[in-house]
């Protein structure tokens, strides 16, 4: 497909048409020489959920920015807000023309009170003093609407990641908005408080709001969407109303290639006899979390480990690496014993962990490409007299940077202006360049887009052909049974099973969720 060629164009769902809520007409984008957006053109309807995708750098935030005001477009195009064409100069102007935006990174000030932060830049006030009292007594409808369980006088520090979303929504909602965008708001969320943020996106809908939603998660954009929109390279591909979804054809919208390319497993291990077990673990246990936990895994292959979130997968990553005390178990690589008592003795074992938070856990954020690069390796480049041989880093930063296909001007630039998908492979590289003989890749491909998802799996499927035993945890079923040759379950702290290939039969969703959720033992009985 090429770019601006529409799939799909009307309201799907209900039978009585829908009022146009907006309409982005002709929408470009050049910063500098480069094109960020071509000819874009978009429509939502009043009590629509509309869902956006893309790779990283396809042009979403760009196209929303506009939108909101942070940005403005280049001459020729047109904003249209319930058929009335709109000039929107700034974010307060695309406030007060009924536009909210709901960015992926929280903007709120944790010292605040929640009527503090959904009022900020617009505090109510008498005789020149902050109003408090006024402010609590508005924030309390738009609250009490969303089933918040808190109140407006509550400092933002003292919430958890969903309430502080709900923050953000009532703030959004006191500015009356007729379009809402959400920008990838289930990232921090688990299943159980995504499914209460599903059910207020929909009460939304049904009281006429336009929802823009931009996702890299197919799930949720099957379960919410009316529509969705596909940007790639700055142009638009197309729209396909809600009947019309399916992975294969969203992939190829997104990527321009069909999914069959998606998952890669050229890297299958010799038959059993033939096996060289690399990675063994044997009676892995802490205080609570994590009971008794043994595996192994052979030279080769890709290990997956499943489970619903609080199984227990992250704690048991954890106490391998010696990121947590454990109360027993042991770890061999090749058959030799590693006593393991923090991350530095694993590393020094082959053993290397990829943290499920690479924001917080993995990557500094303030430092360079290459500084992030070499911070493992930094005693290899030593001088007489200590002083570091910064030419050597600078050789391997690149050289990582092609090897993985970051996508980055130059080394030098900080890891935080860069993508989910590009700050996850320099991660990868980082941990590459100590030589592991073990991986333990949590959650590989969160917050990554699906371009970045394929290349992401390319590198776990050459790791293990090249002879690395990898671990993969993953939340995403498609996912950990996509790269895998064996998925072992986890469930309450407990290694419960494992699923492998058969003759043929491939490792099923079914299989796994049956041991997640004990449904095999409940059959059974």
């Amino acid at each position: 497909m090429e770019p601006n060629e529409t799939v799909a164009s009307a309201p799907a769902l209900d039978a009585k048409p829908k009022s146009t809520a907006l309409e982005m007409r002709g929408i470009s984008k050049t910063f500098g020489s480069v094109r960020a957006l071509t000819n874009v053109s978009l429509t939502a309807y009043a009590g629509e959920i509309h869902a956006l995708m893309g790779e990283n750098g396809a042009g979403k935030s760009t196209l929303m920015k506009i939108l909101s005001g942070a940005y403005h477009a280049d001459p020729g195009g047109e904003i249209r807000i319930d058929g009335k064409p709109l000039q929107i100069g700034s974010p307060q102007a695309g406030r007060r023309s009924g536009i909210a935006v709901i960015y992926q990174e929280l903007a709120l000030a944790p010292n605040l009170t929640v009527a503090e932060n959904m009022f900020l830049g617009e505090e109510m006030r008498r005789g020149g003093m902050i109003d408090r009292a006024a402010m609590n007594a508005a924030a309390r409808p738009f609250l009490e609407r969303l089933s918040a369980p808190f109140s407006p006088s509550a400092k933002v520090i003292s919430l958890s990641i969903a309430e502080r979303q709900l923050v953000e929504i009532a703030r959004a909602l006191a500015g009356h908005p007729h379009i809402l965008v959400m920008d990838e708001p289930t990232t921090c969320l688990s299943a159980r408080e995504a499914d209460k943020l599903f059910a207020i996106i929909r009460q939304l809908r049904s009281e006429g709001i336009a929802i823009i939603y931009i996702s890299h998660r197919m799930g949720e954009v099957y379960e919410l969407s009316d529509r969705v929109s596909v940007l790639r390279d700055g142009g638009m591909v197309g729209t396909l109303m809600r009947a019309e979804l399916n992975a294969p054809t969203l992939v190829r919208m997104m990527v321009g290639r069909d999914e069959s390319s998606f998952y890669k497993k050229e890297h299958r291990p010799p038959e059993e006899g033939h096996r060289k077990t690399v990675f063994e673990v044997r009676d892995m246990a802490d205080v609570s979390r994590v009971h008794g936990c043994s595996f192994v895994v052979r030279e080769g292959e890709v290990l997956g480990i499943a489970g619903l979130v609080g199984s227990g997968r992250t704690e048991l990553a954890r106490l391998i690496y010696g990121a947590d005390p454990k109360t027993r178990g042991q770890v061999f690589i090749e058959g030799q014993e590693k006593h393991i008592s923090n991350p530095r003795d694993a590393i020094d074992a082959g053993i290397v962990y990829l943290t499920e938070d690479r924001k917080v856990l993995g990557l500094f954020l303030d430092m360079s490409i290459s500084g992030n690069l070499n911070i493992n390796v930094i005693g290899e480049d030593s001088l007489t007299g200590g002083v570091l041989n910064l030419a050597a880093a600078r050789r391997r930063a690149a050289a990582a940077i092609q090897k993985l296909g970051v996508r980055a001007p130059n080394a030098e630039i900080n890891v935080g202006s860069l993508s989910g998908g590009n700050q996850q492979k320099v991660l990868l590289s980082r941990l590459l360049e100590s030589k592991p003989k073990v991986l333990i890749l949590d959650e590989p491909t969160r917050g990554v887009d699906v371009g970045a998802k394929s290349e992401i799996y390319r590198i776990i499927d050459d790791l293990a052909r090249g002879g690395a035993a990898v671990v993969v945890i993953s939340s995403e079923l498609p996912e950990v049974i996509g790269v895998s040759d064996r998925v072992v379950v986890m469930r309450d702290g407990h290694l419960v099973g494992e699923v492998e290939a058969h003759a043929g039969a491939p490792i099923t969703q079914e299989a796994v969720m049956a041991l997640a959720t004990d449904l095999a033992a409940a059959h059974a009985a």
